[in-house]
């Protein structure tokens, strides 16, 4: 692809679109597409099969909602505080042959795929390891290895997590980025669509079959995007604080890097509140989110109905994606978060009065779907928007830092409140409200700020020292 532009970079009169060293025709625009779909789509499947099929499983294995919280919540986002960031920090600073993205992700993608087919094959390894050491039992064999298929997961996408929306800002041109987010929505949609419709209700019994697909064909995937999609050339990194005179241990070259990025990351009030901004703008939907699968067996929807109200939800978004995306790239994506998130407060509000039994539960939830996809859709292009692109993946892992926290604290916190509430889960959409409105007040926070660097016409992000 780096052939190509070099190419097309001198043929006259045609319209070329522009990333750092980069430069693209429409056709080299449309391979550049082709390529970052492919790649996205099993990554897509693996994210909407496995938090779901996640729950299932350990459900079926029996855990009280604490335990479900602290494993399926919790520890992924205690991991995420240190490892996200090392990684992050390192790929920003990274100059390389392959580029300072792709050598990350190919790293990360033999422990995703391993803990994929590990996760499917949990149950029958733990029976088996009851048969044969019968002092262990078939409940702790089949958590051990679920939880061992877990950890490699972790590890894998914790890793890989923000180093994908990094590798689109450094090749995708930004005039065109919300479009080209609004095509990644279309395809995640694509991959919800066709685990809900047709694969969920069939985890507990063919849980091998389906992990060792999707495993299979996440590394198919990612192997295409890691050998067809090229990165440009970088300007040298940000410099490095000298160290200090003599040889410098491996323990304080690290906790020198640490203090750099915590004063990059957070010096700025700037981007103190849009971090807290978007930071709020994930957790608002996580109530619903955590717990929806309960509370609909709860009301006695059935798995297969509950996969329909996501496929009709992954239906309506996808039509509206790329539609979307363009209204981010022409109005802003502060501005249509600002909207999109009022639309959603008023779910919630609506929710929380009427959400108690399963007549209104298919409307409510598939309005939640929309609204909090729409959300994502209109936002996904916010930090290519606002943050300087030397820094991208770290201050994106700084915001991944902060979710993660309050979502290791969120998850377990939900779980015990419910506990003590008998699983009363209409009080989800109450907190939700809640936080909802929280979330506007700190969008307009950033917008004012943002209009004080410069706005539409002159915005340069400030750039930490």
């Amino acid at each position: 692809m780096r052939k190509m532009n070099q190419e097309t970079a001198a043929a006259p009169g045609r319209k070329l679109w522009r990333v750092g060293t980069l430069s693209y025709t429409a056709g080299g625009l449309l391979m550049l597409c082709l390529c970052l779909l492919g790649g996205d789509f099993p990554w897509a499947l693996k994210d909407r099969a496995v938090a779901p099929s996640a729950t299932l499983l350990i459900r079926q294995i029996g855990v009280s909602e604490l335990v479900y919280g602290l494993v399926i919540i919790g520890f992924p986002n205690f991991t995420n505080l240190f490892l996200s960031p090392a990684i992050c920090y390192i790929s920003d600073r990274h100059r390389g042959r392959w580029g300072r993205r792709i050598p990350f992700l190919m790293f990360t993608t033999p422990f995703i795929v391993l803990g994929l087919y590990l996760l499917g094959f949990s149950r029958m390894l733990g029976s088996r390891l009851h048969g044969a050491v019968p002092a262990v039992s078939e409940h702790a064999g089949m958590l051990f290895f679920f939880c061992a298929a877990w950890v490699l997961l972790d590890f894998g996408t914790t890793l890989s997590g923000s180093l994908f929306n990094a590798l689109v800002n450094d090749v995708v041109p930004l005039e065109l980025i919300g479009r080209f987010f609004g095509l990644f929505r279309i395809v995640s949609l694509g991959a919800g669509i066709l685990y809900n419709g047709w694969l969920i209700d069939r985890v507990k019994t063919h849980a091998a079959e389906i992990f060792f697909g999707i495993g299979t064909l996440y590394l198919l995937g990612l192997l295409l995007l890691c050998f067809k999609v090229k990165e440009g050339e970088y300007p040298p990194p940000p410099e490095e604080p000298a160290p200090a005179a003599g040889r410098e241990s491996v323990l304080l070259r690290v906790m020198r890097s640490a203090v750099t990025y915590l004063r990059q990351s957070f010096e700025l009030p700037y981007y103190r509140w849009y971090m807290l901004a978007v930071t709020l703008g994930m957790i608002v939907f996580m109530p619903v989110n955590f717990f929806s699968i309960q509370y609909a067996e709860k009301l006695g929807i059935d798995m297969g109905k509950y996969g329909l109200y996501l496929v009709v939800t992954y239906l309506v978004s996808m039509l509206l994606s790329y539609p979307l995306g363009a209204v981010a790239d022409r109005f802003h994506p502060i501005r249509c978060g600002i909207v999109t998130m009022a639309a959603y407060f008023l779910v919630m509000a609506v929710g929380w009065v009427l959400l108690a039994d399963a007549r209104c539960f298919g409307v409510i939830f598939v309005l939640h779907g929309v609204l909090s996809g729409c959300y994502m859709t209109v936002t996904a292009s916010l930090p290519s928007r606002l943050v300087p692109r030397a820094l991208f993946a770290q201050f994106g892992s700084a915001v991944g830092l902060i979710v993660s926290f309050c979502s290791m604290v969120m998850g377990p916190l939900l779980g015990g409140i419910l506990d003590l509430l008998d699983h009363d889960y209409q009080s989800l959409f109450l907190l939700g409200g809640v936080l909802t409105l929280f979330s506007i007040l700190l969008l307009f926070k950033v917008y004012r700020n943002f209009l004080k660097q410069g706005g539409d016409a002159g915005y340069r992000a400030p750039m930490p020292e």
